[in-house]
């Protein structure tokens, strides 16, 4: 990527897995103290999504995407392919049904997708193939391209991120301030070198801290209306 690529990647937004829509809301509510804006359906995987803008001057242009299945949609992708972001998992499905919505993954935006899948593939990380996904919003559809293994996986216990590249709009242009902005994202991990390597190989190595743990575990902070708050990421399992 070009240096002016690498300056423009950046955390696009923080996955929160909620066994209902009505479930993330709630626990929106209760735990940033903010009620979720609209979001829409995703066709191509099956589920659906409310968000939260959390822009910053750190993070100019990033939001918390609240997202579950969709009981009234079936996945449009071909036969034995899985959602994103591991929400075909039964472990992971039972871990959010049984402790309520959750912190999972994060997804990184890049100018250039398919540069970003190229430079993971050279650490040996095969973070999927290349699609074309929308959903229909009031203003025109929302396009975009991200990478999505078959089988779904997030890899790296959901720290190494998605990656994405956005059309020509980006869902924080039309999503109002919510009064929630990210302050920062830890990464913790027990191959903290490795993904280390991945987010600097990315160009993201000056907007995530990465440390060495026996288990993995995301700390996302933001500022909110109640004061400061820390998602911490579910472990595996």
């Amino acid at each position: 990527m070009s240096p002016d690529g690498l300056h423009r990647c950046a955390i696009d937004h923080l996955v929160v897995m909620a066994d209902t829509l009505e479930a993330g809301v709630a626990w929106c509510q209760r735990t940033l103290g903010v009620t979720p804006a609209a979001g829409g359906e995703h066709p191509l995987m099956g589920t659906h999504n409310r968000l939260v803008n959390v822009s910053s001057e750190a993070h100019p242009r990033a939001y918390l995407e609240i997202i579950a299945i969709n009981p009234g949609a079936r996945s449009a992708r071909s036969t034995g392919a899985a959602r994103w972001f591991d929400m075909d998992d039964a472990r992971l499905q039972q871990q959010v049904r049984r402790h309520g919505p959750q912190l999972i993954h994060w997804v990184a935006s890049l100018p250039d997708v398919a540069a970003g899948r190229a430079a993971l593939a050279r650490l040996g990380l095969d973070r999927g193939e290349i699609l074309e996904a929308s959903r229909p919003t009031p203003l025109g559809p929302l396009q975009w391209q991200i990478t999505v293994r078959p089988d779904g996986q997030r890899l790296m216990d959901g720290q190494l991120p998605t990656l994405i590249q956005w059309a020509d709009r980006h869902p924080c242009y039309s999503l109002p301030a919510s009064g929630v902005e990210l302050q920062s994202l830890r990464l913790e991990h027990p191959e903290a070198p490795l993904l280390a390597s991945a987010c600097a190989a990315l160009g993201l190595a000056a907007r995530v801290s990465i440390g060495p743990a026996s288990a993995p575990r995301m700390h996302a902070a933001f500022r909110t209306p109640r004061g400061d708050a820390v998602l911490q990421g579910a472990p595996a399992g």
